[in-house]
């Protein structure tokens, strides 16, 4: 890294420049949940977020913490030092003084004649967080940081008035990508609301006919579910496993958002009678009876000629509608409809941790019924609007992700010396890196010289 960083950077040890302070454990007796006199909050990793969280906060008594050491003062750069591997490293800054200690699986990194801001930025970097994740050791599903690794981490350190520069514009560059990426954050729920507000039209008429909210057009008509379906019936109650016979079997995950999905499947050996009765046909509608997620009850998809021959679990449903009535697409977006699920999960909703709904409250649905030429223009025009959605909720992501490796790479830029340019005039890292050890030299002596007068 030295030949990649300006000639009035120096490179040095991380540990040269900050204090590290690891928590400790505390007794869970100890631990009371409301604050308490004479007791005082105490973080702990899942705090440790961009901003540091103060809820769901415990408290242990004072006389528990042994040192001022171990109190977490503001501006100090609190890190998640054993957590599951892709958390572990997490930082963030205290910006307040509000009191508090932190739980053994946290440090606080202190600087020491060095800005607080270019560490915390420093340790947020990629390169910095793969180094830090590299030599964690790992026990069953935690990775554990050592103080003496993070110490001992190579550090690019400018003059401490180009730190205050680097800090500066990070903030500043920051600011405008964190206000870009929460405009472009909220768009996947204008898009989720549009494609709510597609489907509510389309079963209502307003997206073919131009009416009132409150009208049903022309030739529409209200019936019964039970009238436009030729056959309702739940699937096999067979065990199935991958590889478990010639049959695939489409179970619950295989029902996705945007139709049905055959990556995760499993098999059975079944008799003719039985492939015969529950056998899927292309137009036949798959919808999920039961769940311990309401969301996920009456979630439907279309079966394709791709499903075609394949059985059903019996937590699922297949309805096979009368066609010379109805489209199977419109069916399954009609059960999309905001009316529909909300009537569904209505119906479903149980307090006994599984929510159903069987076949007679599927048949009672009030089905809103279009000719069956305007049901296929329905379709179309929902498709379209549909797709058009996924396309910007694609280029959404893909506006993420740069947005992302946006902030990275500004924080790549700022580690090489290329974010601000350098001052001459600026004094060298060498030599502040020298008073630094100057000075932790002098207080050691300082802190021996009153140890032995103590104990003299």
């Amino acid at each position: 890294m030295s030949n990649l960083i300006p000639s009035s950077w120096i490179e040095c040890n991380l540990g040269d420049v900050v204090t590290i302070v690891r928590g400790v454990t505390f007794p869970a007796s100890s631990k009371v949940y409301e604050p308490t006199d004479g007791y005082i909050a105490c973080l702990r990793t899942s705090h440790v977020q961009e901003k540091l969280l103060w809820n769901d906060i415990y408290y242990i008594p004072s006389s528990y913490v042994k040192s001022t050491e171990r109190l977490a003062k503001r501006n100090d750069i609190l890190m998640s030092m054993a957590n599951s591997s892709n958390l572990v490293g997490k930082v963030c800054i205290k910006e307040t003084d509000r009191d508090a200690c932190f739980g053994a699986f946290l440090s606080a990194i202190r600087g020491e004649g060095v800005s607080h801001t270019y560490i915390y930025y420093f340790l947020k970097s990629n390169d910095t967080q793969q180094r830090l994740r590299s030599s964690a050791s790992q026990t069953v599903n935690i990775a554990n940081i050592s103080v003496a690794a993070l110490e001992k981490l190579s550090l690019p350190l400018p003059p401490l008035t180009e730190q205050t520069r680097i800090a500066a514009k990070i903030d500043a560059l920051l600011t405008q990508v964190n206000t870009l990426k929460a405009r472009i954050d909220g768009i996947p729920s204008l898009l989720k609301r549009f494609r709510q507000s597609v489907l509510a039209a389309a079963v209502s008429g307003r997206l073919t006919k131009n009416i009132d909210e409150s009208e049903l057009p022309p030739k529409w008509q209200l019936v019964n579910f039970s009238t436009v379906v030729n056959d309702l019936r739940y699937g096999t109650a067979q065990k199935c496993d991958y590889n478990g016979g010639e049959t695939g079997v489409l179970r619950i995950p295989n029902i996705g958002d945007n139709g049905i999905k055959l990556k995760d499947l499993k098999s059975s050996r079944f008799s003719p009678s039985e492939i015969n009765k529950l056998a899927l046909k292309r137009g036949d509608v798959l919808l999920i009876r039961s769940n311990g997620s309401v969301e996920l009850v009456g979630k439907s998809a279309v079966v394709g000629s791709r499903e075609e021959g394949l059985l059903f679990a019996g937590y699922l449903i297949r309805i096979r509608p009368n066609h010379e009535k109805v489209s199977a697409k419109y069916i399954n977006y009609w059960l999309k409809s905001p009316s529909v699920r909300q009537t569904i999960e209505m119906t479903a909703r149980s307090t006994s941790g599984v929510n159903n709904i069987n076949s007679e409250e599927i048949k009672a649905l009030v089905f809103t019924m279009p000719p069956l030429s305007e049901q296929n223009d329905i379709v179309s025009r929902v498709e379209q609007l549909l797709a058009l959605a996924d396309r910007l909720e694609a280029k959404v992501a893909s506006a993420q992700s740069r947005i992302d490796r946006l902030t990275q790479g500004i924080l790549a830029k700022t580690f090489r010396g290329e974010l601000v340019p350098q001052d001459p005039n600026d004094e060298p890292a060498s030599v502040l890196l020298e008073r630094i050890k100057a000075q932790r030299a002098a207080a050691t002596n300082s802190k021996r010289g009153r140890r032995a007068a103590t104990l003299g």
